[in-house]
């Protein structure tokens, strides 16, 4: 499973998963317990090794607190590390468990304690890549290289069976870690999420969009549904709050509008506030939808309301024309219509139903029946 995956680090992509779904805070807390926990046992150890000199075991053990505090004050954070904090941590933990395992007077400990090792390795391949996996192994190795050395002239067959178990172990953690990235959405290669929000990139929502009209049956009595979101006095928020606040705001609308459209519905993200939905009905009147995109947008905790434009067209003759040269037509009038609805105050939407495309041989382009609303 491990040799098809892409070697690039994710990061970002997990980070944008993870806050999509407000799970940054329960993981963070959990990284900081198991850092702390992981710590303390180290600490412990260390320090109860009558086998070191004091000079050395004291030193070692104040490294181990310092560190390890470090390292759990950084996950106790409200605000989620950046990738440098996260890939130094991981590197620092490496270090310290080989560090606290070979520095052990017996061998047979040591080997135990390089279990920790486990840990290291599950989240060099959660939260990074096949690279600092590498990293984590090298040294992982050199440490069970130099502890089978020491043991196997007291029981060879101690130290054989010691390494062997756990490199299994180590292999069977690479093999969970995986399947579970794979679980929670890696079908979606990280080229085609927006690295913030955890939504479609531009180029991903029009392939989306496309597969979605060509999966549907191609009855009359079906629409395309195309709403372009655009975030009123943004820009006012951000100089606010900052590019931080900003970007919480940003994560927060694309979390609620996940919630508020059906589950089939494809969301995308663009610039700094603007999101682009999509989905299939089978009546023509998407009003409900936008008045609930409208109200979810306001209750939010961030003071925003949002311009919408709303285009509703049949589906089947999208299904006879190039997917994306439709796209392209439908969302610049779904762009000019959202203009028009921040021109009109903002906080409403303006919907056109069934107008003219020339990409489908439609009549005159302006001939657009438009509705306007505001929640």
């Amino acid at each position: 499973m491990l040799h098809g995956r892409d070697q690039r680090d994710h990061y970002d992509w997990l980070t944008a998963y993870l806050a999509a779904r407000d799970l940054q805070v329960p993981t963070s807390r959990v990284v900081a317990a198991l850092i702390g926990s992981l710590g303390v046992i180290s600490v412990l150890v260390t320090a109860m090794s009558s086998g070191l000199q004091h000079s050395f075991r004291f030193a070692l053990a104040v490294v181990l607190l310092v560190v390890c505090t470090a390292m759990v004050l950084m996950w106790s954070r409200s605000d989620w590390p950046p990738r440098w904090q996260s890939q130094v941590c991981l590197a620092a933990g490496t270090v310290l468990i080989a560090a606290t395992c070979v520095s052990d007077p017996d061998p047979v400990l040591g080997l135990l304690g390089s279990v920790a090792f486990t840990v290291t390795t599950g989240y060099a391949v959660i939260f990074h890549s096949r690279r600092w996996l590498i990293g984590v192994w090298v040294v992982q190795l050199a440490t069970l290289i130099v502890l089978a050395w020491r043991l196997v002239s007291i029981d060879y067959g101690l130290a054989v069976a010691s390494v062997v178990f756990v490199v299994l172990i180590n292999a069977f953690m690479v093999f969970a870690c995986e399947l579970v990235l794979r679980l929670i959405g890696s079908e979606k290669p990280h080229g085609e999420i927006e690295p913030l929000t955890g939504l479609l990139n531009r180029d991903a929502f029009y392939d989306s969009v496309a597969t979605l009209i060509g999966s549907r049956s191609r009855h009359d009595d079906r629409y395309l549904i195309l709403i372009v979101v655009n975030l009123d006095s943004f820009s006012l928020l951000t100089a606010m709050s900052g590019k931080t606040g900003g970007n919480r705001a940003r994560v927060a609308i694309g979390q609620r509008l996940r919630e508020t459209v059906r589950g089939d519905a494809v969301i995308g993200h663009q610039g700094d506030a603007e999101y682009l939905v999509a989905d299939v009905f089978t009546t023509p009147d998407p009003t409900p939808l936008a008045e609930r995109i409208l109200g979810t947008i306001k209750s939010a905790p961030y003071q925003l309301t949002a311009s919408l434009g709303v285009v509703s067209t049949p589906l089947k003759p999208l299904t006879e024309q190039a997917s994306h040269d439709v796209l392209d037509e439908l969302l610049t009038i779904g762009t000019g219509a959202m203009y028009e609805a921040r021109k009109s105050g903002g906080n409403q939407f303006r919907l056109l139903l069934s107008p003219a495309l020339a990409s489908t041989d439609g009549d005159d382009p302006d001939d657009r029946p438009e509705i306007e609303r505001s929640a």
